[in-house]
């Protein structure tokens, strides 16, 4: 049987697409497909209907018309999508800020002729649903065997980790922010990581979408350590605008400011990339949490103390 050309328009989906050694198919990429290196050749075929180069208060009000005006974030370049005939195309069906939608696909699908399409929609809102996204992809790609060998030793790790942090007390209370303008805490899979790495999760709860914070009940709470990590956001981009969080009155009165407990992550590259280097999300946690315990080296590119 020819080897499938797929066309991945989610990043997760291109690093499990890769984990199941299949990144020679790929033939179109959607335009924040960046890992891992070489993908920089392939064709991009999606790009973003609103400016995502502002401040984070103004993409939120961009995202919030789209959705009042019943519009994607993100649109499918059929043209290209057609002349790349894909066997399978991998999307999502979670969030429409995260990738292009699933209703997005499969019109420019229906645009496609002469060869039948496979679209494989990833919907992850818990680790299980991760391990079942990669199952569901190793599957179209007739790579089972492949996705049984990555689940076991993600879960392998993830439990490794999990065996000697379960034994650590007392468990740091943590609030991990997904957004900065306005403020949004961090849910689905997250809260799961924040239990396995030894924390207690305050506010998202785990498989569960991520809620909006109140910087009032934030402050009320007072978490020991607050980790933040935007979506969309490398720690460069989240550092240029963290004042709009970090200079609201009473945040400099909070536990973790005080105790110098305040982190930012690669919100980009692991905190909302539900695919194989979730595991790295977990580490960075981990590393977060238990200073001086852990050393898994993500000080300084998955991490930096604020």
């Amino acid at each position: 049987m020819a080897a499938p050309r797929i066309v991945s328009l989610l990043p997760s989906a291109t690093e499990i697409v890769a984990g199941l050694g299949h990144a020679g198919n790929l033939v179109g990429r959607s335009h924040e497909c960046d890992f891992p290196g070489g993908l920089g050749e392939l064709p991009v075929v999606s790009r973003p209907r609103i400016d995502i180069s502002v401040p984070s208060a103004e993409i939120d009000r961009q995202v919030k018309q789209a959705a009042r005006n019943a519009l994607s974030v993100f649109e499918v370049d059929e043209t290209m999508l057609a002349e790349l005939q894909p066997d399978v195309i991998v999307t999502q069906d979670l969030c429409k800020v995260c990738a292009v939608s699933l209703g997005e696909v499969e019109q420019a699908a229906c645009e496609l002729t002469g060869r039948p399409v496979r679209i494989v929609s990833c919907s992850p809102a818990s680790l299980a649903d991760i391990w079942t996204d990669i199952r569901r992809v190793a599957r179209a790609l007739g790579a089972i065997r492949q996705g049984k060998a990555l689940i076991d030793r993600l879960t392998l790790a993830i439990e490794g980790i999990e065996s000697q942090t379960r034994l650590i007390e007392p468990k740091p209370t943590v609030a991990c922010i997904e957004w900065l303008d306005p403020p949004m805490a961090a849910g689905n899979w997250v809260p799961e990581l924040i239990a396995r790495a030894g924390g207690v999760s305050l506010f998202g709860e785990a498989g569960k979408h991520s809620p909006w914070l109140e910087l009032e009940a934030l402050l009320r709470i007072d978490p020991d350590v607050v980790v933040i990590a935007p979506c969309g956001f490398e720690i460069p981009r989240t550092l240029s605008e963290i004042t709009s969080l970090t200079g609201q009155p009473g945040w400099a009165d909070m536990r973790a400011a005080r105790d110098g407990r305040v982190f930012v992550a690669d919100g980009h590259h692991f905190f909302n990339r539900p695919g194989p280097r979730i595991l790295e999300t977990l580490e960075i946690l981990t590393e977060i949490l238990h200073p001086g315990r852990f050393a898994f080296a993500h000080e300084g590119t998955g991490w930096v103390r604020l």
